[in-house]
Parts: structure tokens; C-alpha cells; sequence
């Protein structure tokens, strides 16, 4: 029993690093009919500067981490003036080409939002522009691994005839050219399998392996009850509560800052597992209490969800799909839960003393640290000034 404690203590305790990773960049590129390009490329100006990309999971584990930090807390001004060096390295890094011949844009904008809450990546936007070749069909995007991830779509424009058509999203991991997009036949649409496909997986990808917040709320709400019946109820509310404010946020009929939002969600997986320690049947107050952190944790799922990109065309199709997948990765954290732990010992009498009280404890020890570090006041004061 010594032993499976130890394993699980051992997979808990990475968790309190938190979860600071760097995001893909998202590149959008627009060819008009009148000859010219232009591409809006999303992404962390910080991350760039640093060279801190995909391959850390957590963005403190780089050796430049501080300078990183430190970047993230300056006005735009100021990291403006940081990034001007980098511009050139940018236009020789990245390669547009047409017909495999490459065109050399130029930066026409760069927007960098307010400060903000730092615990979360600031994304700058970067317009670039440049001139299409005549009788160019196809287009390649290449954007180096050494910048991190990053996904492109393209879009036809014909504004004298109102017509706009995007192709799909092409994701890229492996520092490779994306694949060609044509600039003259109008792009076949996703099949409705392949949008509830990506989204079902993408879904599931938000909760493993990378949400750790939601994957601790999870394994508090398992550790209440070895009984299938009081597990149920709680992930049903849980559920129900995180669909509706996920459907509301994504629609933008609701917005909470995330230096609220974040710091409350920490909280509220110290609450479950503290109420584990002294409750042992479920109650009413219990149920409503999660119900309104699911509402929370919603907005966090809703965050991501909007940063991947909806399509227009399927938005209902995609939404249910993303939830399809997070049930399914709250469905697989449980299930390992349960052969670890339940299978095994959920009716022996020491259960609830050498298992739940600890891990209950550890869960919340480690949501507490999150919840201190999630903590901006700076944040807080200008929400409130």
C-alpha cells in the first residue's frame, strides 16, 4: 500500500509546477485578388524574444526563464523597443513561397496588447505583407520549430465581389513546410467527421495531458466517495455547469478576467479536497458548490477554445465536440483512478485513512501553492481602478 501511495504521490507533485507553457502561434494568411498578401501571425512576442518554445513544458524550466518573466511584465512601449532587434531575424526565419519560388514580406503593423495578467502568455499580433506573382496556384508557409509551434489557415479575397474563402487549419509540430494551399480553387470544406474528430480530440487533449487544474478537481471529486452513485451526481453537476459557461463564453455573452478567473479555479480544488476530509455522505450543499465551480472551470475551458480557432460554418458541431472530448478525459482520469485505487481497496476499512485524507490533502496542498502563485495584485488593482 506504501508503494501505490508513493506512485501516486509521485505523479501529483509535478503538478504544483503549474502549467506556463508556450502556445502555438497562429497564422492566418490572407491572398487578395488584387495581387498582394497579407499574413497575421499570433503569438508571444516574449516567448520569441527568449527562444523559449514547444519543447518545455513549462516555460520556468528554460534557462532564460527570468529574462522571459521579465519581458512579460513590460508595457508595450518598452517591449516594442525589445522586439525592433528581432524584426530582421523574424523576415530570414520564416518563408513564404509561391509556386516554391519565396517572397520576402515586410512588417506593416505590429499590436501589442496591455500587460495584463501575466500568469497567462500575452499574444502580440504581427502583420506582414507582400506582393503575390502573377499566375501564382499554390502557397507554402514555413515557420521554424526554434519560434514553437504554430497552426495556418489561408483565406481568398475577392472584396469587389464580397467573396471570401478560408481553407482549413493545417497544424505543425515537426519544423516542416506546411502543405500547399491553392490560391485559385476555392478550398473543399472539412467533412463533418473531421471537425468532430479534431475537436473531440482537442477537447480531450485540454484535459490530458494538459489540464492539470481540471485533472486535480477530477481526482478530488473520485476521492469523496468509492461509491459509483455520489461520483456520478458530482461529475453531472460539474459537467452541466462548465457546458453552459463554456457555450456563453465561447458565444461572448460572458467574460471574466482570467487574474480572476484563474486564482478561483486554484480555489476551488483546495475546497473539494479539504471537504473530503470532513464529509463523508453527499450533500445538497456539495453538489451546488460544484456546480458553481464548474461554471469557472467553463471559462477556462472556454479560454483555450477560442485561442484554437471555431469554424464559422460548424460552430454548434465543433462546440458539442469539444465537450465530448473533455468528458472523455475527465471519463479516463476517473477510470485510473479507479484501477489504481478503487478496484483494489475501495472497500477495505483503511481505505479512506491511507488513501483519500492523503491524497485529499496533497490535492489541495498542491491547489493552494496554485492558488498563491496564480495571485497578481497588479491585476487585481487595475480590474478594480
Amino acid at each position: 500500500m506504501s508503494r501505490l501511495l508513493l506512485l501516486l504521490c509521485t505523479l501529483l507533485l509535478p503538478l504544483s509546477c503549474g502549467a506556463d507553457v508556450v502556445k502555438p502561434a497562429l497564422v492566418e494568411i490572407s491572398v487578395f485578388a488584387d495581387g498582394h498578401y497579407e499574413v497575421e501571425l499570433r503569438a508571444s512576442i516574449e516567448a520569441l524574444l527568449t527562444g523559449i518554445n514547444a519543447r518545455y513544458k513549462n516555460t520556468q524550466d528554460a534557462p532564460n526563464a527570468a529574462e522571459y518573466d521579465a519581458l512579460r511584465k513590460l508595457p508595450p512601449d518598452e517591449l516594442m523597443r525589445a522586439f525592433e532587434p528581432f524584426r530582421p531575424r523574424l523576415l530570414e526565419k520564416i518563408a513564404i513561397r509561391f509556386d516554391g519560388k519565396r517572397s520576402m514580406p515586410h512588417i506593416r503593423q505590429v499590436t501589442i496588447p496591455e500587460r495584463g495578467y501575466t500568469k497567462i502568455p500575452r499574444i502580440s499580433v504581427i502583420l506582414l505583407e507582400g506582393e503575390v506573382p502573377k499566375s501564382a496556384r499554390t502557397l507554402t508557409w514555413y515557420y521554424p520549430a526554434a519560434f514553437g509551434d504554430n497552426a495556418v489557415r489561408v483565406r481568398q479575397v475577392n472584396r469587389q465581389t464580397q467573396e471570401y474563402h478560408w481553407s482549413d487549419w493545417q497544424w505543425i509540430r515537426d519544423d516542416s513546410v506546411s502543405q500547399a494551399f491553392s490560391i485559385t480553387e476555392i478550398a473543399n470544406r472539412r467533412g463533418w467527421t473531421d471537425i468532430v474528430r479534431e475537436y473531440v480530440i482537442a477537447g480531450y487533449n485540454h484535459i490530458l495531458p494538459r489540464g492539470m487544474d481540471h485533472i486535480l478537481f477530477i481526482l478530488g471529486l473520485y476521492l469523496f466517495s468509492a461509491r459509483i452513485r455520489p461520483l456520478l451526481w458530482q461529475v453531472t453537476m460539474f459537467t452541466l455547469a462548465h457546458t453552459l459557461t463554456l457555450g456563453l463564453a465561447i458565444y461572448g455573452w460572458l467574460t471574466l478576467p482570467a487574474a480572476i478567473v484563474q486564482p478561483l479555479i486554484a480555489l476551488s480544488i483546495v475546497y473539494v479536497g479539504i471537504e473530503n476530509l470532513w464529509h463523508r455522505r453527499l450533500a445538497r450543499s456539495r453538489l451546488a458548490l460544484v456546480f458553481g465551480f464548474g461554471l469557472l472551470h467553463g471559462i477556462g475551458f472556454a479560454g483555450m477554445l477560442s485561442e484554437f480557432g471555431m469554424p464559422r460554418e460548424a460552430f454548434a458541431t465543433a462546440l458539442i465536440s469539444f465537450n465530448i472530448g473533455v468528458e472523455l478525459g475527465q471519463i479516463s482520469i476517473i477510470l485510473g483512478a479507479w484501477l489504481l485505487t478503487g478496484l483494489w481497496f475501495g472497500r477495505r476499512p483503511w481505505y479512506r485513512a491511507l488513501v483519500v485524507t492523503p491524497l485529499s490533502l496533497l490535492i489541495s496542498l498542491v491547489a493552494l501553492y496554485w492558488f498563491w502563485d496564480r495571485l497578481e495584485w497588479e491585476s487585481i488593482r487595475a480590474l478594480q481602478a
